[in-house]
């Protein structure tokens, strides 16, 4: 116990001393419901000491979460933002920490933030103590390897074309997806969006519709500030996204916005079903 609070101290400045309890975790830590347990020690493993704290710095990380950019960010932060009640302190350890970094901080770059100083994995224990491990290699080769979303230059937005040039556009794409996007209110004041997916066509080899929808979603979650420039005002608002899978990454090279008005992308998929590719 005394090496624990030693760390404790050495990684987040909390007084050896300072003792701590057990509370519920609050419903406005949405990422840290449903992990399979529902108390959490405080002060926290982030130094946190009073909830109205940990619930405003944990919601900052939602968006992250929401991204999916690593099976075990979510096991991670929250082991920091609220820590399983036990009678010890359970850390993540520091290659879940190097493993969900390496995944996730090029997410934070593509929103102008680097990996913080107080997530530096330096200063977790190794494997070989007693700490939370990411999955092992037996368990990743029972599971399907889906391409990876990437920060990228956000396609312009094309709102005059003809179906035929859509086609051409078509035969050289792996996939059609359409989406409509909203902006949300939150009680935080942050921006958050309603993004609704439905797949046009997929030609990606084994490719799913489900996998397809929720890989275009972790694109514009990563992407956020495409979906500012898609949403200027709080009506929803549907496009294409067209684009390729190229060595594991999934890259988006063309928007059009589907206007009610306009019938050419209407069109385009009704005839890509038939259309012979040159």
């Amino acid at each position: 116990v005394f090496a624990l609070n030693g760390f404790l101290r050495v990684t987040t400045g909390l007084d050896i001393g300072l003792s701590t309890k057990c509370v519920v975790i609050p419903k406005e830590m949405g990422m840290c419901h449903q992990i399979g347990y529902s108390e959490m020690r405080l002060p926290n493993l982030m130094g946190h000491t009073s909830m109205a704290e940990v619930i405003q710095k944990s919601t900052t990380w939602q968006h992250l979460v929401n991204t999916d950019c690593h099976p075990h960010v979510r096991t991670f932060l929250c082991s920091l933002f609220a820590p399983i009640c036990l009678d010890t302190f359970i850390h993540p350890c520091r290659s879940m920490c190097v493993a969900v970094r390496d995944s996730c901080a090029p997410v934070l770059l593509c929103h102008g933030h680097p990996w913080p100083a107080s997530l530096d994995c330096d200063r977790f224990p190794g494997d070989e103590d007693m700490c939370l491990a990411p999955l092992t290699k037996e368990y990743k080769y029972l599971h399907k390897v889906l391409p990876k979303p990437t920060c990228q230059t956000c396609p312009a937005v094309e709102e005059f074309f003809t179906h035929k040039r859509v086609l051409e556009v078509f035969c050289d794409s792996n996939f059609a997806v359409k989406v409509k996007l909203s902006k949300k209110r939150t009680a935080f004041e942050d921006q958050e969006y309603n993004i609704e997916c439905q797949v046009e066509f997929i030609t990606q080899g084994s490719l799913l519709p489900y996998e397809t929808q929720s890989m275009i979603q972790q694109w514009l979650l990563i992407n956020e500030k495409c979906i500012e420039r898609m949403t200027p005002t709080h009506r929803p608002t549907v496009y294409l996204l067209v684009g390729n899978i190229e060595e594991g990454i999934i890259l988006v090279k063309q928007v059009y916005r589907w206007q009610r008005k306009d019938s050419q992308l209407t069109l385009a998929t009704q005839k890509w079903r038939y259309h012979k590719c040159l």
